[in-house]
């Protein structure tokens, strides 16, 4: 409905249900993933988070090495350039040697 598709593309909505759990962004439209303020919230609990994140944010690095501190598998959904970055490939090979499967 349309009421429904306006509050999954409200910023202040989607932040409230991603404060009680972060997959509640898997309803979340186009703004909320695009908002800082909502992927900070959800890669705080949770590395896999990044997944539902707008491209652009993918690339934000500030936010995808949180979300690789939090699950290293994060790395997977990160910009290919930021795949490249040696210091996130290294948080992530911290936790896991199969991090190498997902540099690019």
């Amino acid at each position: 409905s349309m009421a429904a598709e306006e509050l999954q593309d409200d910023c202040e909505v989607v932040l409230e249900a991603v404060r009680g759990h972060w997959e509640a962004l898997r309803f979340a439209l186009a703004r909320p993933r695009a908002s800082r303020e909502v992927m900070d919230e959800a890669v705080g609990q949770s590395g896999k988070a990044l997944q539902y994140a707008d491209g652009e944010l993918r690339g934000d690095r500030d936010l995808v090495l949180r979300a690789v501190r939090r699950d290293w598998k994060a790395l997977k959904y990160a910009s290919e350039e930021l795949r490249a970055d040696s210091e996130l490939v290294l948080e992530a090979l911290r936790q896991d040697w199969a991090a190498f499967a997902w540099a690019s």
